[in-house]
């Protein structure tokens, strides 16, 4: 092969190196959650890159057969052309045949490593890491057509290599785990208060963020002597009566232990305005009924869907122990803790 033509594989070859190191850390570094949100807005060569994010490991297997087969080719044709033209130079200058050669030979490796790590895997590796959604979404399509000519040998080598992680008793994943518990987010709000990344006023509100979730409902609900109710068959008369007692904007509607539903004073209102003689059990809305071990993620996750804004609390055998409303459950997350 003559020089210049080695130079242009050499060329091709580093630039093959530098597209499979950059796929990899841009499939790596890039986030899930962005890469689904350009997905949804249509952007090009985000599906190809979420697919690929899916299917983590055999991509980077696919990566790493490619910067393999690259370093080869660096080795076998780059190596040679180089020290096959240093070789009569440095001769020609009057060193011996074997030192002439060993010094061909050891420059020739130097130029071609320096240009592997610099050129074909670091600098990819820089841009990559510094836009990683967008180098991902670039580079994506073209990577997954690659890996999928090659798919049936890289499937081969990835069982062999999970088999060897099983022997060590490590299960593969093929995709990252970005996610946290909520004991090691609550410990990384704690180090960033410590260092004085974030306030103490943010760090509390984070905290209770992440453990109020798991808080039964019980620790929250109104008691069931402290609910202002009113009958199935009060007035709206009645019901404006009540809530302006009670300082209550809403009122359960019950009959004996049975709930009805729940009363805003303000279709009391306007009930009476339009001279309607409605009564509370007709202008009363459903009411969600959780139990006491019901945590407060999940009444409001039920409360947010029945898009009602109060439920009723029971206990395991059925019986009215309380009441929590969306106020208070949000509120939760909110209110300054008492000093």
């Amino acid at each position: 092969m003559s020089f210049p033509m080695a130079l242009f594989v050499t060329v091709l070859l580093l630039i093959g190196s530098g597209f499979f190191v950059a796929a990899e850390f841009a499939l790596v570094a890039a986030k899930r959650h962005r890469m689904e949100k350009a997905v949804a807005q249509g952007q090009r060569g985000a599906r190809a890159a979420l697919a690929g994010m899916r299917e983590l490991s055999l991509m980077l297997a696919g990566a790493q057969l490619g910067i393999t087969v690259c370093t080869l080719g660096l080795g076998s044709v780059s190596k040679p052309a180089i020290s096959h033209e240093l070789d009569p130079l440095l001769h020609r200058l009057g060193l011996p045949g074997a030192l002439s050669y060993g010094v061909a030979f050891a420059v020739a490796m130097i130029v071609v490593v320096f240009l592997h790590m610099v050129v074909g895997e670091m600098a990819p590796k820089s841009w990559a890491i510094a836009h990683p959604e967008r180098s991902a979404m670039l580079l994506s399509p073209p990577f997954r057509a690659v890996v999928k000519a090659v798919r049936p040998l890289i499937g081969v080598l990835n069982r062999i290599s999970n088999a060897l992680v099983r022997l060590c008793r490590v299960t593969p994943r093929d995709e990252l785990a970005s996610v946290h518990n909520r004991e090691q987010l609550t410990h990384l709000v704690e180090e960033s208060q410590r260092l004085g990344l974030i306030s103490e006023a943010d760090s509390e509100l984070l905290t209770r963020s992440l453990t109020e979730p798991e808080t039964p409902v019980r620790d929250l609900a109104v008691p069931a002597a402290d609910i202002t109710a009113v009958t199935g068959g009060a007035s709206t008369d009645d019901v404006l009566r009540a809530a302006a007692e009670h300082d209550r904007t809403r009122l359960l509607v019950r009959e004996e232990d049975r709930i009805i539903g729940s009363i805003h004073a303000r279709d009391a209102l306007v009930a009476r305005a339009q001279g309607r003689a409605a009564h509370a059990r007709e202008l009363a809305r459903p009411v969600p009924e959780v139990g006491e071990d019901t945590t407060v993620a999940d009444a409001i996750d039920l409360l947010r869907r029945r898009r009602a804004s109060l439920a009723v609390v029971r206990d395991d055998s059925g019986r009215l122990t309380g009441m929590v409303t969306l106020d208070d459950l949000l509120a939760r997350y909110l209110r300054p803790q008492a000093g």
